[in-house]
């Protein structure tokens, strides 16, 4: 009896398996009985699965034979089967998980336990909350496991947790819906305060006007696609649109540039406004004339609401965190991405690169409306441009967007950007038309407007774009003189066209009391 005994003793302080996750003695969340009511509700009432279809999965449950029976009536409405307990059984009876619940006699006690299936929507969202109760547990403890273990990396790491906690998110209890009434009201105040504006417009201006008329502005919650093959000056348009909106309209603007360095763009945009050559501002080859133009004109970007983020290879999970600081801190309304092939999706696994790119244009259309203002992002034109024939073939299309034809359907707005010059090789068209510096500006969709082509100025020694009925005052002339608008010199021709280094300007002082912004 004493060896029985010793070996009962032995048997009862054999070590357990541990758990999966520690949870420090503590129970996972879950509700036996409201999983109960709710799998018994759906047993009773004939229209209570159509109601928390979209909210519970069978691994919302917390029992494996609750599980099993919710996998059964999910079959069953599938098939638009009636749902009750007789049905539910032999369709638990087809499955081979009848005897695995416990068999027709735990099916009937489900049903017997609820009197009524009114709350059954306000059951089924507790069960929903307990599931992500639980998979938040389960993420969190699996991140702390990886955390001691130093032989990860801790940015994959953080890559991986950005990824799953995005997918819990996703998860989530949707929104629900909303009345009419109030949102007519908010409408209506759009409505008087687009009226009130002397440009008329009802949402953030870009500067260029034709484009403002087509379409009021950008607008809240819309994702933009600007698109084009390499050359044509996509870049250009955004940084020319950028300083539009910073420093002519004081719009706060974020560009989140994949491709270049914050410096190149920051000589671009320098370019850009100063009228001088890309090539000078890098060599720092300017005439005295030069000197002064370049510093009585930068100074319009100082302190401008301007802020560039140059991480390269930008994870959408990095964009999303990055972007809510900047609303919430320096109240960005506008968001510029260059461009959409260079990001990924980090921590997320997909069977092909255009499940990738899907996934990141859907998720830039959920940041949109989440932050309730426009985002535009460049993308690439594939080759078939290239192959079609003549020089009206080289107008871009929907088609030709790269990687995805999900990139079409979650934009609001796609643009294209097309210069005919580029492909005609000459300075008139077929019909004889000049087509010098002109830029088409496509609008090929737009969900809440009309589409249309809008002629645009294209400088390509300042990389910038303008109105087309602005004054083209950049006629090139035998020397290197370059007009200005902000200084006039009507009497000052430049005395030699060789590069001086240098100036009476000092290029690292911007205007009194203001610190650079970049």
């Amino acid at each position: 009896m004493p060896e029985n005994n010793q070996s009962n003793s032995s048997r009862r302080q054999k070590p357990q398996l541990p758990s999966l996750y520690d949870t420090g003695g503590r129970m996972m969340p879950r509700d036996k009985e409201v999983e109960e009511a709710v799998l018994g509700a759906l047993m009773l009432e004939k229209d209570a699965y159509t109601t928390v279809c979209d909210i519970l999965k069978p691994e919302s449950f917390y029992e494996p034979a609750h599980q099993r029976i919710y996998e059964a009536i999910q079959s069953l409405g599938a098939a638009q089967k009636p749902i009750d307990m007789l049905t539910v059984v032999e369709q638990l009876r087809l499955n081979n998980t009848l005897d695995e619940v416990g068999g027709p006699v735990v099916i009937s006690e489900l049903t017997s336990r609820v009197a009524s299936g009114a709350h059954v929507e306000f059951h089924a969202r507790i069960v929903a909350q307990k599931y992500l109760a639980r998979e938040l547990i389960t993420f969190a403890s699996s991140i702390e496991g990886k955390a001691f273990d130093e032989s990860n990396d801790v940015d994959d790491l953080l890559q991986e947790a950005e990824g799953k906690l995005f997918e819990i998110s996703q998860r989530n209890v949707k929104k629900d819906v909303t009345q009419i009434d109030p949102v007519i009201g908010q409408a209506i105040e759009q409505i008087q305060s687009a009226a009130n504006r002397t440009s008329g417009l009802s949402g953030l201006e870009s500067g260029y006007h034709k484009l403002d008329q087509l379409t009021s502005g950008w607008q809240n919650s819309d994702l933009i696609i600007i698109a084009a093959r390499p050359a044509m000056g996509k870049t250009a348009f955004v940084l020319s649109m950028a300083k539009n909106m910073a420093v002519n309209f004081n719009i706060p603007v974020a560009i989140f540039s994949l491709e270049m360095s914050n410096l190149q763009l920051v000589n671009r945009l320098i370019s850009n406004v100063c009228e001088l050559e890309s090539q000078k501002i890098k060599s720092g080859q300017l005439t005295p004339i030069e000197w002064d133009q370049l510093m009585s004109r930068v100074k319009h970007l100082y302190s401008a609401p301007m802020y560039i983020d140059d991480t390269p290879s930008l994870s959408i999970f990095e964009l999303r965190t990055k972007a809510r600081r900047l609303v919430r801190e320096h109240q960005v309304k506008f968001i510029i991405i260059d461009y959409l092939q260079l990001m990924n999706a980090s921590g997320m696994k997909f069977g092909s690169r255009e499940q990738e790119v899907s996934m990141i244009s859907r998720s830039l259309k959920q940041l949109a409306k989440e932050l309730n203002i426009p985002i535009v992002a460049l993308s690439q034109l594939n080759r078939s441009v290239e192959s079609r024939p003549g020089n009206e073939g080289k107008r871009p299309q929907l088609s030709d967007l790269r990687e995805s034809g999900a990139i079409e359907q979650d934009a609001d707005i796609v643009c294209f950007i097309h210069r005919p010059e580029y492909y005609a090789r000459s300075d008139q068209d077929a019909a004889g038309n000049d087509i010098r510096g002109l830029a088409e500006f496509i609008v090929a969709k737009h969900r809440s407007g009309s589409v249309d082509d809008i002629k645009l100025r294209f400088k390509a020694r300042f990389a910038r774009f303008e109105n087309w009925d602005e004054e083209d005052n950049d006629a090139l002339s035998s020397t290197s003189t370059v007009g200005s608008r902000l200084n006039t010199f009507d009497n000052d021709p430049i005395a030699s066209t060789s590069a001086l280094s240098g100036g009476d300007a000092d290029i690292m002082r911007g205007p009194e009391d203001t610190p650079p912004p970049f």
